[in-house]
């Protein structure tokens, strides 16, 4: 119960980094590099303040930490672009599904087999997802959009892997922000756009809080989840995202919502249910 909390915590961390991301942009008054970069330094300078007030050593940069900045980079570069011309709910299809369907090639490229109440959870919350967020007229995805949501998807599988073999979750994600904040200023500096100062204030509680903490929290919890497992846990972010859309935005809440978000968190538990039968035997 205690791990299903904490993974649930840093769901619901992700979710309101889409929340936040689209506040900030959706007036136009914020432009994409800015808020990436913003967020990347925000979390950067406070998790240095946290890992400079642990009693521990600062940890030492390694190659791994520059593959885990570069991941992360990644991921919240073409996360941001990408919500340019993408609908919500598109963009959260091709980003989470795409999380999902990299990670399982990955871990069969490995030689690691995957369970069948693995596949099954897999369908069925992949299934719930598409029906919850599958737009009516797939012509109104734009193919760009979709191109760089499928770069963040790579980017974050990828820094989701690097952290499943951390001893120090908080060094590790301390690192990885502090390397590739400069490379997010960098890219606002060669791709300039303006940024607001609520755009500014909602880029630094994403970056320090939801990002940065949420994060670490997710390397932290991940040594304990299969990367299937984990892969599908993150097929609840969107529906969490909708859930707080209705709360926060005042969007509605339809039947179609709460069917999907059964079908989804269904096969959510099937498959954590098929990793515990699996550590069983």
């Amino acid at each position: 119960m205690k791990l299903f909390g904490l993974v649930a915590l840093t769901m619901t961390a992700f979710a309101f980094n889409s929340i936040l991301n689209r506040l900030a942009l959706s007036p136009g008054d914020t432009g994409p590099a800015s808020y990436a970069a913003v967020r990347l330094f925000s979390g950067a300078v406070l998790l240095a303040l946290l890992v400079t007030l642990r009693t521990q050593a600062w940890p030492k940069i390694t190659s791994h930490s520059f593959w885990s900045a570069g991941t992360l980079t990644l991921y919240a570069i073409a996360f941001s672009y990408a919500y340019i011309t993408l609908p919500t709910g598109a963009g959260a299809l091709i980003l989470f599904g795409g999380v999902q369907v990299i990670a399982f090639s990955i871990t069969l490229m490995r030689g690691q087999k995957i369970g069948l109440f693995s596949w099954l959870g897999a369908s069925l919350a992949f299934g719930g997802l598409c029906y919850l967020l599958w737009p009516d007229q797939a012509s109104d995805i734009d193919p760009f959009g979709s191109a760089l949501m499928v770069l963040s998807a790579l980017g974050w599988t990828l820094y989701t892997m690097a952290g499943a073999r951390s001893s120090d979750p908080l060094g590790a994600t301390t690192l990885a922000f502090v390397l590739a904040a400069p490379v997010g200023i960098i890219a606002w500096f060669i791709l300039p756009d303006t940024i607001s100062t609520r755009g500014v204030l909602l880029a630094m509680l994403s970056g320090a809080v939801t990002s940065g903490m949420g994060y670490a929290l997710w390397y932290k919890v991940l040594p304990s989840l299969s990367m299937p497992t984990a892969a599908v846990a993150q097929l609840t972010v969107p529906v969490i995202a909708a859930l707080g859309g209705a709360l926060l935005l005042g969007e509605l809440l339809s039947l179609r919502f709460v069917l999907a978000t059964g079908l989804v968190l269904c096969g959510v538990g099937l498959t954590i249910y098929g990793q515990a039968q699996g550590r069983a035997l």
